[in-house]
């Protein structure tokens, strides 16, 4: 979560009351970006699961059901470090494709889940997000020794569940999902205090657009993943 290699500089003679209103301004951009970058996913999805010959094309070879995923992790790492190198179209650009890829990526949950399931998950994940952002944006604790374990902890997430493939172990599974709530919930409060603390620190109009497009794509991320690790522990049991 680069944020663009930016180094927080403070402003040495903006006012308090400018410094709060840019600050506002990019927080909004940056929640409003995230939730256009959700419906475009949630759109892309449902497309696809309700499409016989879409789900054909996307799923019917190996092949093209990893050209997404593998585009996702390159614009994963590649966005953020040149984005200050990009225009700021190109950057919301580059978002909105990531997110209709991710939708791609996420269209077999509509034929494992029921809908009623997927719901009720997306409010609890929606109520989870929205509390740990608030409280991200407002609490006054330095969070960055507590994303920093977050983010080594990622880490070994990631290498659970690749190890958990193989094992195919449905408890061990339950635990890595509890363990990427805790994760991901904790990423959120951090990310956003880390995207709140840029916005005070960059009065740069151009920079602050890509800062709210980058700031989105991070929070975003923690919202999809954090309802992909509760819709396995609530929709366990449930499927379609």
């Amino acid at each position: 979560m680069d944020y663009m290699n930016q180094s927080p500089t403070p402003p040495p003679f903006y006012g308090g009351q400018e410094v709060a209103r840019q600050t506002n301004a990019v927080m909004k951009r940056v929640y409003v970006r995230m939730f256009i970058g959700l419906l475009v996913s949630a759109f892309c999805a449902l497309g696809i699961a309700s499409s016989p010959s879409l789900l054909q094309m996307f799923y019917g070879n190996a092949f093209m059901m990893w050209v997404p995923f593998i585009a996702m992790l390159v614009m994963a790492w590649v966005l953020p470090s040149k984005a200050t190198k990009m225009s700021t179209g190109a950057v919301l650009a580059c978002f909105v494709v990531f997110s209709a890829l991710m939708g791609i990526t996420l269209a077999p949950i509509f034929l494992v889940y029921r809908m009623g399931t997927i719901v009720y998950t997306f409010f609890i994940t929606a109520g989870t997000f929205g509390a740990m952002s608030v409280y991200g944006y407002f609490t006054k604790t330095d969070l960055t020794k507590i994303g920093s374990f977050l983010f080594m902890a990622l880490i070994g997430l990631i290498i659970a569940s690749v190890v958990n493939i193989f094992l195919a172990n449905s408890t061990f599974e339950w635990i890595i999902s509890i363990v990427g709530v805790l994760i991901f919930t904790g990423l959120t409060a951090w990310d956003t205090q880390q995207v709140k603390a840029l916005a005070r620190a960059n009065l740069d109009p151009a920079m602050a657009d890509k800062l709210a497009t980058i700031g989105a794509l991070n929070l975003y991320l923690d919202f999809i993943n954090l309802f992909l690790y509760i819709l396995r522990i609530f929709g366990g049991s449930d499927r379609s």
